[in-house]
């Protein structure tokens, strides 16, 4: 049986060390490593055990009783948040680990709400109970108020009995569970269930999410590692068809992670979810471009090889099956969370998402292009980055969570390509949209050439980004070029124009166009389309619009009207707060802007028992849009990117049209 286990926990709660003591447990490692020693097996990047974080997620193979674990070990600091996300798909169980003196911190919150999101069930291990101040009933309690009040403390209540025996359950863990199933109360009170029926109905109540196991010990010293595994072992299934039934099936998974090996060789990560695939079989997948638009174009490409991953090292492999986590050799254009072979459904978008742009500055000798393609390999890697080249300005920007991430993205490229490079101070990553529907109208017209585009802009749904729609009819313009149209809406990131922000969440849509049978050019249609969009934008009512975080605020009932002033000056807003007789629950949504930095302030005055969670929370309307649209100091008429005036050609020369007056002298109007 196939199972993937995922390790989450907020930073310092001691997973990679609870990692470790699984592997050594069953055998997969010979000794265990430590992250203060910097020999942890799990963490075996130089940038890891330099810091003593995770940065990346690690993966092991792991073999107990007659079950294969496939374990990864996640980030435990926010921002390192999207690599833990994109891990997250893949799993089968978790395991959140908590320290049993601080107890649930902040990002034990964005963990388990993460968790909830993708509904995967969840096992708690309260870790270092070892040391002073320890108290795994107090955290216990937290997580009964805090997290869940599903969750119940397996440790002693449920006892391993011998091999192929059941695990025999006291009472309290009887009840517990009759209290959350009608079926089950009325089988408890009549007590007609065996000890095999009441271990299928935890089992079932576990894979359903209705109950979260928890257990104890100190990782560090190897308590309760057993009895977890052992207990995890019993209590954990999956559906994954046999080797034999596979063969039979359609392949179908899911890219989980892009990397590259030391010889720059592409690996695309791959959680198979059906059938199997074999070395020189071809599988299909959409390419990178083809989510946009409800279109779906498919790439059909051959596996060159397949590789097992265990720390470091890995074995070849010439067939996988449903439920095997591998890397494949010879893709070339999957995306991480793309759907790859016979998946119907494309997966939803990931919740954590960069809210800070920073530029990119790199020893000018570089040819540019050299230092492109590194950073779109880092981009592929890392989809958040949000690589963004401007030719004219001739400068880099990347999209990332926080300072800790550019200080790794430094050392990562020192390491990996022997590239030096500084960052720019992270700065708010703002957007741009339009408040209601404008047609804007492009028209390219210097000697011997010719295009002529119609489009209509309006806002979009929130999160949506920049979509095209064409309403051409096809006796105006082929398929071609109409095509070419939305191949220049969408193959790069429009500035707005009260910032030069990026702009999003609009709907545009090609009315009508006109080409010339013998003038027209390709690059014709792409001037064309880029003047129509300025133009549109000149007339319409634009909008600045800022990242927000949701926000989760947890504190003691007396902080309450503090809390609330802060997130009012911050220019957030709440929901009705939740209130027990001593805490108190606060959420809602804030600007990334004046709230990214409110974590330290919570745990100053609250003496450290506040705890702030957040999540993107998407874009709104800039609360403070003068004062940053003053502070930017764009200038729409000298950005060498755009222009929204129009060429016309008359008596053999061409000549430009000011976009206030472009629109009367279109040919098509």
């Amino acid at each position: 049986m196939n199972k993937t286990i995922g390790m989450l926990a907020h930073v310092d709660a001691g997973k990679t060390t609870f990692a470790e003591q699984l592997l050594y447990h069953t055998n997969s490692i010979r000794s265990r490593g430590r992250v203060d020693h910097r020999d942890a097996f799990m963490d075996s990047h130089e940038i890891e055990k330099a810091r003593g974080i995770t940065v990346f997620a690690g993966q092991a193979v792991m073999r107990y009783d007659e079950s294969t674990y496939y374990l990864l070990d996640t980030p435990g600091h926010a921002d390192f948040s999207a690599e833990m996300e994109r891990a997250l798909r893949t799993m089968d169980y978790a395991v959140v680990l908590l320290s049993a003196v601080e107890g649930v911190e902040g990002h034990t919150e964005t963990v388990w709400q993460l968790l909830k999101s993708y509904r995967i069930p969840a096992f708690f291990f309260i870790n270092k109970t070892d040391r002073e101040g320890a108290d795994a009933e107090r955290v216990l309690g937290e997580i009964r108020s805090l997290l869940t009040e599903d969750a119940t403390d397996l440790t002693d209540a449920l006892r391993i009995g011998g091999a192929g025996e059941p695990l025999l359950m006291d009472d309290s863990l009887r009840m517990f569970l009759a209290e959350r199933d009608e079926t089950l109360l009325e089988a408890y009170l009549e007590e007609r269930l065996t000890s095999e029926e009441w271990n299928q109905a935890l089992i079932d109540m576990i894979r359903q999410r209705r109950i979260y196991p928890c257990l104890h010990g100190s990782a560090l010293l190897d308590i309760g590692i057993s009895d977890f595994l052992e207990k995890f072992d019993r209590l954990t299934v999956t559906n994954y068809a046999t080797q034999e039934q596979a063969v039979g099936e359609s392949f179908a998974g899911n890219v989980y992670k892009i990397g590259h090996d030391a010889s720059g060789t592409r690996l695309t990560y791959i959680k198979a979810l059906r059938g199997s695939l074999g070395v020189r079989e071809f599988v299909q997948y959409a390419s990178k471009g083809s989510a946009k638009d409800g279109e779906k174009s498919l790439l059909e490409e051959k596996v060159t090889g397949i590789r097992i991953y265990n720390g470091e090292r890995y074995a070849q492999a010439d067939r996988v099956y449903a439920g095997d986590l591998f890397a494949v050799v010879g893709l070339t254009e999957t995306r991480a969370g793309a759907a790859v072979g016979d998946c119907a459904d494309e997966p939803l978008p990931f919740e954590m998402r960069p809210t800070l742009t920073a530029s990119v500055s790199f020893p000018k000798e570089i040819p540019v292009k050299d230092v492109l393609r590194i950073f779109r390999m880092l981009e592929d890697e890392d989809p958040a980055l949000g690589v963004v080249w401007e030719e004219e300005l001739q400068e880099l920007q990347i999209r990332v969570m926080g300072a800790i991430q550019l200080e790794v993205l430094v050392s990562v490229l020192r390491e990996r390509f022997g590239l030096e490079v500084t960052f720019g101070t992270p700065e708010i990553l703002y957007r741009e949209t339009v408040a209601a529907a404008v047609r804007g109208y492009g028209h390219f017209e210097p000697l011997k050439h010719y295009a002529e585009v119609h489009l209509e802009i309006r806002p979009g749904e929130r999160g949506s980004g920049v979509i095209f729609a064409d309403a051409c009819h096809a006796d105006d313009l082929s398929v071609g070029y109409r095509n070419l149209v939305g191949q220049h809406v969408r193959e790069r990131e429009h500035h707005g124009l009260l910032t030069g922000s990026p702009l999003t969440d609009v709907k545009v849509t090609l009315l009508t166009g006109r080409a010339h049978n013998k003038h027209t050019h390709g690059g014709d249609f792409r001037e064309a389309t880029f003047r129509a969009l300025r133009q549109g934008l000149e007339k319409a009512e634009n909008v600045l619009l800022e990242p927000c975080y949701r926000f989760r605020i947890r504190a003691e009932l007396e902080h309450m009207g503090r809390i609330m002033a802060d997130v009012q000056q911050a220019h957030g807003i709440f929901d009705p707060p939740e209130t027990s007789e001593t805490h108190l629950l606060l959420t809602g949504i804030a600007p990334a802007a004046t709230f990214m930095n409110y974590g330290t302030e919570l745990a100053s005055f609250t003496r450290g028992k506040g705890m702030l969670s957040l999540a993107y929370g998407g874009y709104r309307p800039c609360h403070n849009a003068e004062e940053v649209i003053a502070r930017r100091g764009y200038d729409k008429n000298a950005d060498p990117l755009y222009t929204s005036s129009s060429m016309f050609c008359a008596k053999g020369a061409g000549y430009s049209v000011p976009w206030d007056e472009a629109e009367a002298a279109m040919h098509l109007l």
